[in-house]
C-alpha cells in the first residue's frame, strides 16, 4: 500500500499473477508491465513454501502464525472465497485514508501504549480491541495474500501497521565508568603483554596489595582516578611509576627525616621495593688454599639449582684467596651476569670480601667502609686476621666480617684472642651514622650495627680422634648431625659465653667442610690424617630479635678445588625505612669490572654456540 492507501502496481500485478483467469477491471493493473507479473509470481511461489511449511508445523520460534482458515462450503469456495478478500482489502484500503494513525510519521508509533500479542501471533496496538477492529488494527507479514490459500483469510489486514513495543531492559542498567577516556584509548593505552607479567607476580605474592610511591600516589588523586591516563603514562614509561615535573622540582634527598614522605630511604619507596620489608642475602666464605687455578665454572657457589631466585645482596668471603684478586672478581662478576653490579670489594693480604648488589637497588646504598684487623704479632704478614665492610642500605645499617683465625687441633685459647682482637681494633664505622647509639658499645664494634654476619674459617675442630668422628659420621641419619656436633669447639664456647656473644648459628645438617682430598669427596689421606671438621661457619647478630631468618644453610660439595669445601648461607633480613641525611653512595659501582664480567659472559656464550653447531654439522665416518 501506498502511502496514500492506494495499492501500489506491483501489489495489483501480483494478484492477476495469482489468478490468471480471473478479469480485472482496474485500469491500473492492466497496465502493469509483464516484468512486475512476473517478479510478483516468483514471490508468491515463495510464500506458497512458507506456507507449506508453517502448515507443517515448521514455524520458527520468533515467526507468527498466520490464523487458521474459516470453514467454507465447497460451493462457494471456488468463487466467493476470492471476491470475499478483494472487497474487505478495498473497504480496508478505503478505511486507512481516514485513519490518522496511518499517516502519521514512523516515530508516532513509539509513543503507544504497550502493545499485547493477539491469540494468531501478531501484535495489536493499544490495551484492548474488539473482534470488529482486528481488521482495521492488523497489519500482516505480507501485502501479497492472491497466491496461497494459507493466507486468503489474511486478506483483511493488508492495510494495517504493526505497532512495535517499547524496548525494555531485562535488568538493572550497569553504571558508568568514571574515566575521562573511550574505551578505544583504554585499549590503545594498555600496558604491554609483557610488563603484565609483573603486576600479576605482585599480586600473586602481595594478595592484590598495592605500593606505589610518592609521586604515583600524588597523581593518582589528581587524576581521578583515570585509569586509562595513568596506563598511558605507563606504557610510555615502562614499568616504572610515572613521576611529575613539580616533584622533580621538589623532591631533594640531601635533606629528609624519618618521618618525612618524600625520603629516598623512607617508608614509600622501602614499601615500593620491599613491601614485607626483609631483603634476601647470599653468603659464601670459601678457603680457597691459595690454588691458583679457579673453578671451570662458579655457578654451584652462587647459583645453586635448587634455589628458586636468586638474592638481593651477594657477599663472598674467601681465606687464602688465589693470587690474582682481580681475576677472581671478575670471575664473580662474569657468573652473576648483568643483573648485579659489584659494590664494593676489599681485602687484607690473601682475605677478600667482595659485595655485590642488584643494580637497580645501588641508589638505596650508603658510602661504604671498610676496616682490617691483623692477628698475627708480625703486621706485616696478612694471612691470618679479618677485613670488616660496613654500609647502611635504606635505615638498616649492615656489618659484613670474613676473618681467618689461628689453626692447630689445641689452639682454641689463642682464637678466642683473635675474636677479642677483633671486635675491639675494627675500626667501624667510621663517617656513617649509628643507626641505634644507645645500643652501641665502644669495645665491640658488633654492637655498633643493625645486622651483623660474621663468616670465615674459624678454624675450631672437633674435640675427638678420627676413628670416632667417622664412626658417628657413618651412624648418621637424615643428615642429623647432632652427635658430632657435641664435639665440637666453637659450640662448646659459645654456650660458655667466651666467644662470639650474641650471635647465633643455623643448625648444621651437613658433613664437615675440612679436611678433604682435592678433587674428590675423601677426607685427609695423608699421613698426618687430620680430624674432619666444622671449620668454615657463618653465624649473625642482630639488634631487635627475629630479623634475621634463615633461609638455607649448607655447604656446596661441587666446588673441590681446595682441602675446605665452601658454605653458603641464604638469609631474609628486616629492613626499616631510613633518613637522607647519610652520606649516599650515589650509585657507585666498578664499572670496568661489569663491562669486562659481561664481555667474558658474551664470548663464552658465543664459543658454546659455535661449539654446538659444529656439533651438529659434523659426521662420523666408520670402515667396517
Amino acid at each position: 500500500m501506498t502511502e496514500n492507501g492506494e495499492d501500489s502496481p506491483l501489489h495489483q500485478s501480483c494478484e492477476v499473477a495469482g489468478k490468471g483467469d480471473s478479469v480485472v477491471s482496474d485500469s491500473r493493473l492492466l497496465a502493469t508491465s509483464s516484468e512486475d507479473a512476473k517478479l510478483c509470481k516468483e514471490h508468491n511461489d515463495a510464500l506458497k513454501f512458507t506456507a507449506k511449511k508453517n502448515t507443517e508445523g515448521e514455524i520458527g520460534p520468533h515467526q507468527p502464525r498466520p490464523p487458521s482458515l474459516p470453514r467454507l462450503s465447497k460451493s462457494s469456495k471456488s468463487s466467493s472465497v476470492e471476491e470475499t478478500v478483494r472487497n474487505r482489502w478495498l473497504r480496508n484500503s478505503q478505511e486507512s485514508l481516514s485513519d490518522p494513525a496511518e499517516t502519521g510519521s514512523s516515530t508516532d508509533s513509539l509513543k503507544d501504549n504497550q502493545t499485547a500479542p493477539a491469540p494468531g501471533g501478531l501484535v495489536l496496538s493499544g490495551a484492548a480491541t474488539t473482534k470488529n477492529d482486528q481488521d482495521s488494527n492488523v497489519r500482516p507479514r505480507s501485502a501479497v495474500t492472491t497466491g496461497s490459500p494459507v493466507f486468503r483469510d489474511r486478506g483483511s489486514s493488508l492495510s494495517t501497521k504493526v505497532r512495535l513495543s517499547p524496548v525494555q531492559p531485562t535488568g538493572p542498567l550497569p553504571a558508568l565508568e568514571k574515566s575521562f577516556a573511550s574505551a578505544t584509548l583504554r585499549a590503545a593505552n594498555r600496558i604491554d603483554r609483557d610488563c603484565l607479567d609483573y603486576a600479576m607476580l605482585a599480586r600473586e605474592k602481595l594478595g592484590e596489595r598495592l605500593h606505589r610511591n610518592l609521586s604515583d600516589s600524588r597523581l593518582l588523586e589528581t587524576m581521578g582516578s583515570d585509569s586509562a591516563s595513568v596506563n598511558s603514562m605507563r606504557s610510555t614509561y615502562s614499568v616504572l611509576s610515572p613521576i611529575r615535573p613539580q616533584d622533580v622540582r621538589n623532591r631533594s634527598f640531601l635533606e629528609g627525616s624519618l618521618l618525612g614522605s618524600g625520603a629516598l630511604l623512607g617508608a614509600e619507596e622501602l614499601d615500593r621495593y620491599f613491601p614485607d620489608r626483609r631483603v634476601g642475602l647470599y653468603i659464601a666464605t670459601w678457603n680457597m688454599q691459595g690454588e691458583k687455578g679457579l673453578p671451570a665454572n662458579l655457578d654451584d657457589l652462587l647459583l645453586p639449582t635448587d634455589s628458586e631466585f636468586a638474592q638481593d645482596f651477594y657477599i663472598i668471603g674467601v681465606q687464602e684467596g688465589c693470587p690474582d684478586r682481580r681475576e677472581w672478581e671478575t670471575r664473580l662478576q662474569e657468573t652473576l651476569g648483568p643483573y648485579y653490579v659489584m659494590l664494593y670489594a676489599a681485602s687484607h693480604g690473601v682475605l677478600y670480601l667482595t659485595v655485590f648488589v642488584r643494580r637497580d637497588l645501588i641508589w638505596f646504598c650508603s658510602e661504604v667502609e671498610h676496616a682490617t684487623v691483623t692477628t698475627r704479632i708480625i703486621s706485616q704478614i696478612k694471612t691470618k686476621g679479618a677485613v670488616g665492610v660496613a654500609f647502611t642500605f635504606f635505615g638498616t645499617s649492615f656489618l659484613f666480617i670474613t676473618s681467618h683465625f689461628t689453626s692447630g687441633d689445641a689452639k682454641v685459647y689463642e682464637r678466642i684472642l683473635d675474636y677479642n682482637k677483633i671486635v675491639e681494633a675494627l675500626a667501624l664505622p667510621k663517617g656513617l651514622p649509628d643507626t641505634n647509639p644507645y645500643r652501641s658499645t665502644p669495645s665491640d664494634v658488633t654492637t655498633r650495627f643493625d645486622q651483623v654476619f660474621w663468616f670465615g674459617d674459624f678454624n675450631f675442630r672437633l674435640s675427638k680422634d678420627r676413628v670416632d668422628v667417622e664412626t658417628i659420621m657413618n651412624r648418621t641419619v637424615n643428615g642429623d648431625m647432632g652427635p658430632l656436633l657435641e664435639h665440637d669447639q666453637l659450640s662448646k664456647e659459645m654456650n660458655d659465653g667466651s666467644i662470639f656473644k650474641g650471635f647465633q648459628e643455623a643448625p648444621i645438617h651437613f658433613l664437615p667442610t675440612y679436611k678433604l682430598d682435592i678433587g674428590c669427596d675423601i677426607y685427609d689421606t695423608t699421613s698426618k690424617q687430620r680430624t674432619p671438621s666444622y671449620t668454615d661457619r657463618i653465624l649473625f647478630r642482630n639488634r631487635q630479635a627475629d630479623d634475621i631468618k634463615v633461609i638455607k644453610y649448607t655447604s656446596c660439595s661441587g666446588i673441590k678445588t681446595s682441602d675446605h669445601r665452601p658454605v653458603i648461607g641464604v638469609f631474609q633480613v628486616k629492613l626499616r625505612p631510613g633518613r637522607d641525611n647519610i652520606p649516599l653512595g650515589a650509585g657507585q659501582f666498578d664499572r670496568g669490572l661489569y663491562l669486562e664480567g659481561i664481555r667474558r659472559r658474551i664470548t663464552r656464550e658465543l664459543k658454546r654456540r659455535e661449539a654446538m653447531k659444529n656439533h651438529s654439522s659434523s659426521t662420523i665416518c666408520t670402515i667396517s
